[in-house]
C-alpha cells in the first residue's frame, strides 16, 4: 500500500554542514568550529525533537535529484578539504586549526564517506564509483569500498566480519580491532585474485595516499597535520557508525542474513541528512537499491535513537552497554 509522499527538500538540509565547514575554514578563528558544533551539538537535539519519519512512504517517482545530491556533496567535500589545507598554510592559531580539522573531518565522514558508501554500490568503472574512490582517498581509507562491498556485505553479523561489533565491545576497542583488520582483509581480497605486491590495488592506493600526505606537508607542517587530523576524525566516525549498525547482532554460519542482523532507526534527522543510512536492514537486504528507495522493516531491531543521538552515549562504554543490553534482551535469542 502506498504511504505518504516522499519529499526531496528535507534531504537538502544535509548541505548545511559542508556549507558551515567551508565558511568556517575561509573565515578562520572560532568560526572554524561551526561544523563540529552543528553536527555534534545541535544534531543530537534535532534527532530527538524531530522524532521519527512516517513508517510508510511512497517511493520517489525519480531518483535523479537524489543521485545528483551525492555529486553536490562530493564537490563540497573536496572544497572543504581544500579550504582546510589553505587555512593550514595561513598561519591560523593551533586551537582553531584543530577545530577546523575536526569540523572538516565530520564533513568528510558524511559528505565524503557516507556519500562514497552510496556511490560505491555501482559498476566499478562508472563515474559514481570513481567519485567514491576519490572521497575515500581524501580520508586515507581508499581500501574501504571493495572491502565493504565484498567482505562486510557477505559476512555481516558473523565473526568473519571485522566491521560487525560484538556485544560488550566498546567503541574504542572496536575501532582498534576493525581498522587494521579491514585493511588486511582488503589486501587479502586482491591477493586471492592473484594480485600481490605492486599489482595489489591496496598497495598502490597506500603509496598514493602517502604521496598525497607528503605533498600536503610540503605546503606546510600545519596543513599536513590538519589534513591527517580530518582523515582520522572521518575514519573514526565511519567506524562509530559501523559499531552501532550491527552491535551485538549475530547469525550462524549457515544462517541467511535477515532484517534481524542490522539495527535501524527511523529518526527524521538521521534519515534526512545521512542518506537514509539508518534504515540499515533495507540497505543490506537490497544493496542495489538507491538510498532514496529504502524503507524501514517492521520488527527489525530498533536503535534507541538516530546516529546523532547515539554518538555521545556510544563514547561512554558503560552507559552504552547498559543502554543496549536491554535492547538486545528484547530480541529473539537467534539475533544476538
Amino acid at each position: 500500500m502506498e504511504g505518504r509522499p516522499t519529499h526531496f527538500a528535507p534531504h537538502v538540509l544535509g548541505l548545511i554542514n559542508p556549507g558551515l565547514v567551508i565558511a568556517g575554514n575561509l573565515v578562520g578563528g572560532p568560526a572554524a568550529a561551526m561544523g563540529a558544533v552543528w553536527m555534534l551539538g545541535v544534531g543530537p537535539v534535532l534527532d530527538r525533537v524531530l522524532g521519527a519519519r512516517p513508517r510508510s512512504q511512497a517511493r520517489p517517482t525519480s531518483g535523479r535529484p537524489y543521485q545528483a545530491l551525492l555529486y553536490v556533496h562530493t564537490a563540497l567535500h573536496v572544497s572543504a578539504i581544500l579550504t582546510l589545507v589553505w587555512l593550514g598554510t595561513s598561519g591560523e592559531e593551533a586551537l582553531w586549526l584543530a577545530a577546523a580539522a575536526v569540523s572538516t573531518g565530520i564533513c568528510s565522514g558524511v559528505s565524503g564517506i557516507i556519500v562514497a558508501h552510496e556511490l560505491g554500490h555501482t559498476r566499478p568503472k562508472s563515474l559514481s564509483a570513481k567519485l567514491a574512490r576519490l572521497n575515500m582517498l581524501l580520508v586515507l581509507y581508499g581500501h574501504f569500498t571493495e572491502e565493504h562491498n565484498v567482505t562486510h556485505h557477505k559476512h555481516v553479523a558473523t565473526a568473519a566480519d571485522p566491521a560487525s561489533a560484538r556485544a560488550e565491545e566498546s567503541v574504542w576497542g572496536f575501532v582498534a580491532r576493525t581498522v587494521p583488520k579491514q585493511l588486511g582483509d582488503a589486501y587479502a581480497l586482491h591477493a586471492k585474485r592473484g594480485a600481490r605486491g605492486w599489482r595489489n590495488r591496496v598497495v598502490r592506493v597506500a603509496v598514493f595516499e602517502v604521496a598525497m600526505v607528503t605533498g600536503v606537508f610540503l605546503l606546510g607542517a600545519s596543513a599536513g597535520w590538519a589534513f591527517l587530523g580530518q582523515a582520522a576524525v572521518a575514519v573514526f566516525l565511519l567506524e562509530y557508525i559501523n559499531y552501532v549498525q550491527h552491535y551485538g547482532l549475530r547469525r550462524g554460519k549457515e544462517e541467511r542474513q535477515s532484517k534481524m542482523h542490522s539495527w535501524q532507526s527511523e529518526r527524521r534527522w538521521s534519515c534526512w541528512t545521512l542518506f537514509n543510512l539508518s534504515l540499515h536492514p533495507a540497505h543490506h537486504l537490497k544493496a542495489s537499491e538507491g538510498w532514496w528507495d529504502l524503507q524501514p522493516y517492521e520488527g527489525a531491531p530498533d536503535m534507541p535513537s538516530g546516529y546523532y543521538g547515539c554518538f555521545w552515549p556510544a563514547l561512554l562504554s558503560p552507559l552504552w552497554k547498559r543502554w543496549m543490553a536491554a535492547k538486545l534482551a528484547d530480541l529473539p535469542a537467534a539475533a544476538n
